[in-house]
This record gives C-alpha cells, structure tokens and sequence, in this order.
C-alpha cells in the first residue's frame, strides 16, 4: 500500500480528520478528536495503530513489520512498517480494528453523531 491508498483508507472512516499537531512529518488520524492512527509522510512509510493487548503481542510474534508502538503505549499500539511482511489486506483489518477500539471508547452520543 503507497501513501495515497494509505490515506484513502484512513480517511473513508466515519468522521476520520488528520491533523500535523507534531511537526510536518507525522500525520495524525482522528475521529471525534481520539487519534486512531499516527503516519510518518517519509520513506519507509511507517504507521501506528491502536490494537488490543493480546492481539497486539500475537501480530508482533508473527510479523517482522509489525513492531511495539513507536512513542506510544507499547502495550496498545503496535507500529506498522508496509513495506514488508504486512500485506494490503491485514494493513486494512489493522486500520478498521484500531478505529472499531476507538470509536468503542467514544460516548454514546459521539458514536450517534458519527452515523
């Protein structure tokens, strides 16, 4: 997956924004204002997705690419490099998981608002 398709992705999630709240490399995907998803705009494209504990530990044991979250809570987010064993399809399912975890944490009207 390129830059392009990356940012596509993110964007077709209901109520996805992206913001350059660090500095002009780290793209930053939020819905209802909680980050979802952290993308560095320089080679090699790296992402940081929120992911259950457990589930997080198990793609890190079966993927080279997929690594403890750089600068984020080791245990909830795993950093993503895609030009590597990461295919299109479980860079997709990783994305739509750490977006499920965040909405799941919005309140009820927030979540309401979002459909």
């Amino acid at each position: 997956m390129n830059f392009e398709q990356l940012n596509k992705c993110l964007l077709s999630k209901e109520g996805a924004i992206f913001d350059y709240p660090f500095d002009e490399e780290v793209r930053v995907y939020r819905v209802c204002n909680k980050i979802f998803a952290l993308c560095v705009d320089k080679l090699p494209l790296k992402i940081n997705l929120k992911c259950h504990p457990f589930y997080a530990l198990e793609l890190r044991s079966l993927h080279i690419s997929i690594t403890a979250g750089y600068h984020m809570n080791k245990k909830h987010w795993n950093t993503v490099e895609l030009d590597s064993d990461a295919d299109d399809e479980l860079l997709a399912e990783l994305i739509d998981h750490s977006y499920e975890l965040v909405v799941m944490g919005l309140t009820r009207k927030q979540r309401e608002n979002l459909s």
